[in-house]
This record gives C-alpha cells, structure tokens and sequence, in this order.
C-alpha cells in the first residue's frame, strides 16, 4: 500500500496502432481487437516513462520508488498474454488490473471502479499515464494527476 504509478497498456506501453481498424467497423469487433495484442510492438518511449516515472518526485518533496499499476481496460481473460508481453519487452510491474470478463462498460467506468478498489485497499494513485482522453478527464476528476500521452486512436 502507500503511493502508486497507475499506467495504461495499450496506446502507453504497447503499440495498438495495427489493429486499430477492428474498431472502425460496426459492430465494433472488440474480442478481435484485444486477442490481437499479442502481436503489439512496444512503444519504448512509454516504457522509458513508466520506468522513469516510479521514482518521481511528488508534491510532498518524498523521493523513492513507487510501485507500479498497470492499470488496463482488456479483459482479464487475457491477463496470461499480457503478462507474456510485458516479459517480452522487459516491462517490470507490480500489479496488474483488468476488465472482468462480460464487463462492456466505457474504459472511464471500468477505470474509475479500479481506482476506487486500490484507494480502499490503501494504494495512493500519485500519478497515471493514459492516452485515452475520457480517462485522463476522469483521473483529473478523481484527484489524480495525468500525464496524457497522444496515442492517435482518440482522434
């Protein structure tokens, strides 16, 4: 418990820009969408931030690392392929939240939810990274710095 760095995945840490186009279509095709992470390259800049980030400096002048949330809106079915990605691309972390299965909320609900389950188990979101506007609103909204990060899916 104490501080955290809550940081998205996809559009931060993992490069969705190629499959993109399965939510072009209508219906929406999501289970494709997320199955086809696997593949994501890495965004090494996002990775350098998250990395960078866990040891930031916040307004109370404290200094030291912070645990890491990845904090994601895929389904939690697929928790096994991202935690094979982010070993593939040396991403270290210390918790991972997802979307419960059959939850087809907007990413914000889902977000908000998870940030009111890791303040009620003590964890302090200290700063999030996110490139989903509606969610850097709702961080803003809740309390929570937000480095927004332009992913270009939003636009």
């Amino acid at each position: 418990a104490g501080p955290v760095l809550v940081v998205d995945v996809d559009g931060v840490l993992s490069d969705a820009s190629s499959r993109q186009y399965l939510l072009g279509v209508e219906p929406r095709r999501w289970a494709d969408f997320f199955e086809a992470s696997v593949d994501d390259p890495a965004i090494p800049e996002g990775i350098g931030l998250a990395r960078a980030l866990v040891g930031f400096t916040d307004d109370t002048g404290s200094f030291g690392a912070r645990p890491l949330v990845l904090l994601t809106a895929r389904p939690a079915r697929l928790a096994d392929t991202t935690m094979a990605w982010m070993a593939r691309h040396g991403m270290a972390w210390d918790l991972l939240v997802m979307r419960v299965d059959g939850d087809n909320r907007t990413s914000p609900d889902v977000k908000r939810e998870a940030l009111a389950d890791l303040r009620a188990t003590g964890h302090k979101p200290a700063l999030a990274v996110d490139d989903d506007p509606r969610n850097a609103e709702m961080y803003w909204g809740e309390g929570v710095p937000v480095v927004y990060v332009h992913s270009g899916y939003y636009d």
